[in-house]
């Protein structure tokens, strides 16, 4: 059985990009049954953002309870919060000791994300490519699902991993290869077909977040950008807010794009945020109920979290030991052979 590692950061929430972008396809490969499924909640690469204490918690919460509402099985996959496994950060220095600064300096993220004010971005913003690495590492995980914006992390990951093999003379650690789960569902943002729709762009408007509920959601829709333009089909250049929301009504119904392009050819706008509106209420609103009802009970969500950390820790620290033992470190107890 072949391992998946992938990650989600506990920062601003979940909106509709991250359920049909990723989280609905770690639900099918977690009952797949080719795969042993490890998700991480990675609240140690949401430090690199501004936040405070009660956010980080909340957002954490949060997280956990859209994973468990999307259909996330705790019994079928191992689901934890990041900081309670020592071993990323550990391992994560070892790896950072192999990984030439050369290859960081090429990370276009942090380019764009540090942007003018490079000098003051703080050295986890720098450095947090490694810590990727290590989260996939410290579970030898071979396969990792990546969207574009993460191929080159993915990338930088599997050099690691061969940078600590010929370092240490060594064929311990596998090069994860990127998940191809199907065709991308890339939303955009609800007030700009040309940008990702994201958790951190300051207006609500942009996003559909799974909280939302119905007449939030048909707000939304309402005032979504669009054109003039009757009829709706696909052509993200000269109609990128009216290919985005196609796109997104093609992801929920599980249709192709040119079958509903025939279907609204010649339909009105407004009639088309209507009936996108209906199918978006239909296919969330069971996950919002699901999500309220988690959060209502976080100790549930706590046994929850704990009992997977318990499950990725005794996959984890073995791993983390033979890496100790590979560099030479003296671990307690240990005696010579």
């Amino acid at each position: 059985m072949q391992r998946v590692f992938s990650g989600i950061q506990p920062t601003h929430g979940i909106h509709l990009g991250n359920y049909l972008g990723a989280i609905r396809h770690w639900v099918r490969l977690q009952e797949d049954g080719r795969y042993e499924c490890i998700y991480c909640i990675v609240d140690q690469h949401a430090l690199t953002a501004l936040h405070d204490r009660r956010a980080m918690t909340d957002n954490t919460y949060e997280v956990a309870a859209a994973l468990l509402a999307c259909g996330i099985d705790p019994a079928k996959s191992v689901l934890f919060v990041q900081s309670h496994v020592p071993a990323h950060a550990q391992l994560h220095w070892v790896l950072a000791c192999v990984t030439p600064i050369g290859w960081l300096n090429r990370m276009t993220q942090f380019k764009e994300k540090a942007g003018r004010d490079r000098e003051r971005a703080p050295l986890g913003l720098y450095a947090y490519p490694v810590l990727q690495a290590a989260d996939i590492l410290a579970y030898r995980a071979v396969l990792v699902p990546v969207g574009e914006d993460q191929k080159q992390h993915l990338e930088l990951s599997r050099d690691i991993a061969g940078s600590f093999n010929r370092k240490f003379g060594v064929d311990f650690f596998p090069l994860p290869e990127p998940l191809i789960t199907g065709e991308a569902t890339r939303v955009m943002s609800l007030r700009d077909g040309r940008r990702k729709m994201s958790k951190s762009d300051p207006s609500d408007m942009s996003r559909i977040n799974l909280t939302d509920d119905a007449d939030r959601i048909a707000l939304k829709i309402r005032r979504a950008k669009s054109d003039s333009i009757r009829g709706i089909w696909y052509d993200p250049e000269n109609r990128p807010e009216a290919s985005n929301l196609l796109a997104i009504y093609a992801a929920l119904a599980e249709r192709p794009v040119a079958e509903l392009e025939a279907e609204f050819r010649d339909t009105l706008f407004a009639d088309f945020k209507t009936r996108l509106t209906e199918l978006m209420v239909e296919k969330l609103a069971p996950i919002t109920r699901r999500m309220r009802e988690y959060l209502a009970d976080r100790p549930h969500l706590d046994r929850v979290l704990a009992e997977g950390a318990e499950r990725a820790r005794a996959i984890a620290t073995p791993i983390l030991e033979e890496v100790y033992d590979i560099v030479g470190f003296l671990r307690p107890g240990r005696r010579e052979t």
